[in-house]
């Protein structure tokens, strides 16, 4: 990144949902955004036409300077990865000779990537951060941002250095209320624990906040996020709250009240937002491909294994979804049942 904090020279891999929002809102502030996208329909929309951000937050259009992967030339210092989590690896390869020698890679991504790209790149060069705002890729060329959320970045050791300083400030000409955190692994821990709730609606043609909201299936809910927690707490991670979802309430030896409060919260927090249903819902209703479930909650599952931990819901859960990929199941509410039949009896803390 450069060290005038006025304009910022800036790569963004994958200008989907993610990227695409916050890219288009820092080519608005004045910064030198490139984007790249594997996507060919969508890179020659926006070199013809801009990237436009739909919804109800905002309505614009920014030029945008748009390539796929195969166009790209030069080297740049600060690049924000915003690609799906399942092809992290791929995309590092790809724009690894993009990064700087000194440069640093942010991961605006779900999941626990960081551990990915830290193999691939060297942990030196790798920022985490973490996000939750609405938005969705509606069609070459246009973005829909659809509801504010959360957005976090921190070094992965919890320094706090200039470049994770000066990251901060331009996230937050994205979102003011960004967080600098000295805990980013705890918030992309929340995250899995949210996440999981999200896979777990998304077996279900129901919204968000409908699906969270029917009694019959709230201790289906709370056993989920608990069980993502026991392993957070088994790893050493200490669980971060954002956006009504509160990692105290799922811990050990937290109440159902509260776990019920906190599902409360996010039920209210999802009917704020235009977006009714999540990312996965659409990859497996609208956009027919896989989803990120592996690169998710597999490490859910995995970190169970390495800690003793049971996981039974979550390990489930991952199969359910990859059913559904592969079509031998459709989204409907009884695939909850499928969740609810591997529930222990009692979840205790």
């Amino acid at each position: 990144m450069s060290g005038e904090d006025d304009q910022a020279r800036l790569l963004i891999w994958g200008a989907g949902a993610i990227g695409g929002t916050i890219g288009a809102y820092l080519v608005r502030a004045g910064h030198d955004v490139t984007f790249v996208d594997r996507a060919a329909d969508h890179v020659e929309r926006m070199t013809a036409a801009g990237l436009h951000i739909v919804g109800p937050i905002e309505d614009f259009t920014v030029p945008a300077a748009a390539f796929t992967p195969d166009q790209l030339q030069g080297q740049w210092d600060t690049v924000l990865l915003c690609v799906k989590a399942q092809d992290t690896e791929a995309a590092a390869a790809e724009l690894a000779p993009h990064l700087g020698r000194d440069g640093v890679l942010v991961s605006v991504q779900n999941g626990l990537n960081p551990l990915t790209l830290n193999r691939l790149l060297g942990e030196e060069r790798v920022v985490g951060s973490f996000v939750n705002f609405g938005a969705d890729y509606l069609e070459p060329g246009v973005v829909t941002y659809s509801g504010r959320g959360a957005v976090v970045v921190g070094e992965q050791d919890g320094r706090v250095t200039p470049r994770v300083e000066q990251l901060h400030r331009l996230l937050r000409q994205f979102e003011p209320n960004a967080v600098l955190s000295e805990n980013i692994s705890g918030y992309l821990w929340s995250k899995l624990g949210y996440g999981a709730l999200l896979f777990a609606t998304a077996v279900t043609n129901d919204g968000i906040a409908d699906a969270l909201a029917r009694p019959e299936d709230r201790d289906l809910y709370v056993a989920l996020g608990r069980e993502v927690l026991r392993v957070a707490h088994a790893h050493g991670v200490t669980p971060e709250a954002f956006n009504g979802f509160d990692p105290a309430a799922f811990v050990p030896g937290a109440s159902d009240e509260a776990a019920d409060a906190s599902l409360t919260e996010m039920v209210a927090f999802n009917r704020r937002s235009a977006k009714t249903h999540s990312g996965i819902w659409r990859d497996l209703a609208v956009r027919k491909r896989r989803t990120e479930v592996d690169a998710q909650l597999g490490w859910v599952v995995h970190f169970g294994g390495v800690h003793g931990v049971p996981t039974p819901i979550t390990a489930r859960l991952v199969q359910l979804i990859h059913e559904l990929e592969d079509g031998q199941r459709e989204l409907s509410r009884d695939n909850l049942l499928e969740l609810h039949r591997v529930m222990p009896q009692r979840v205790t803390s």
